[in-house]
């Protein structure tokens, strides 16, 4: 009989796992290259937004240290907070992709980072199986912050970081979820740019990997031409490319250049918006977003 025959449907599972099983051993030498490791990761945009991707991101960060690796995830609530300001009659401005933060704006802040955002993240990590704790720059002085600039208000620049807090819990096998805000000079709650956030205490734990989950594809080249993206550079090319950068990519590039001047091995800008973003930049070779390193 000429033709195809008849599709055997034990071979078709034996492909299908033996698919399956090369995944998997393509990812061994990375777990054994990472494990004991720290990686800070910015968990925000749509990632935190879309249900699908929250859902990816808990499988993500469970997986992550149950193979060993040290995860610490930091957030901030930009849409969130603009949201409970505007329920408040509260009118957002910005400079320098910074929100303007007064006295009636870091309440709103400090009620939606704290009270809503952060416990509604360790919720659905430890719904995965994860052992996640919140905690915000204020507890044990986590961060200590001055005025970053007058004309921003309570926005604080980053001045200490308690790291044994943070080491603490990776020790005891804990995740720590950090809301970015910060506890002032003066005695005043600040808020902290979370992508800043997570550059300085990834520098202050001298963490393998900084990771920024995006709501674009990663860095480009030209911001207006999609073929442009970068796929890997160095921090002589991160620096020639913030001299012609503005916009909110602006201060996540800052803190990875601050970030791998200080240590940190490696900072990767991914696309929070492709499900399991983090462990196919971790553990492929191929990787997706923007890589940079020293």
């Amino acid at each position: 009989m000429i033709g195809h025959s008849k599709p055997d449907i034990q071979k078709t599972r034996i492909a299908n796992s033996m698919g399956r099983a090369r995944i998997l051993l393509e990812a061994l030498p990375y777990i054994k290259q990472f494990r004991g490791t720290i990686v800070v990761i910015k968990y925000g945009g749509s990632a935190m937004e879309d249900p699908r991707l929250r859902e990816s991101f808990a499988g993500d960060v469970t997986l992550l240290s149950m193979v060993g690796i040290r995860p610490v995830v930091v957030h901030g609530g930009g849409p969130q907070i603009s949201a409970a300001m505007a329920a408040e009659g509260i009118e957002p401005r910005w400079v320098d992709g910074l929100r303007v933060t007064d006295e009636a704006t870091i309440g709103v802040v400090q009620k939606t980072l704290v009270g809503v955002i952060n416990p509604e993240i360790v919720r659905f990590l430890n719904g995965h199986g994860a052992a996640a704790i919140g905690v915000n720059g204020l507890d044990a002085d986590l961060f200590r912050a001055v005025p970053r600039d007058e004309r921003l208000g309570y926005v604080g620049e980053i001045t200490t970081v308690n790291t044994g807090l943070i080491e603490g819990m990776l020790d005891q096998g804990l995740i720590p979820v950090v809301a970015s805000i910060a506890r002032g000079e003066d005695g005043h709650v600040y808020n902290v740019n979370a992508d800043t956030a997570a550059g300085v205490l990834a520098k202050a734990l001298q963490a393998q990997k900084l990771v920024y989950l995006t709501d674009v594809e990663g860095v480009y080249e030209n911001v207006d031409d999609p073929s442009s993206l970068i796929s890997k550079m160095d921090l002589s090319d991160l620096r020639r490319l913030l001299e012609r950068m503005d916009g909110g990519m602006l201060p996540k590039l800052r803190s990875v250049a601050d970030a791998l001047e200080g240590g940190v091995s490696q900072a990767h800008i991914l696309d929070g918006r492709v499900q399991h973003a983090l462990l196919l930049e971790i553990f492929t070779s191929e990787g997706i977003g923007t890589m940079v390193t020293p």
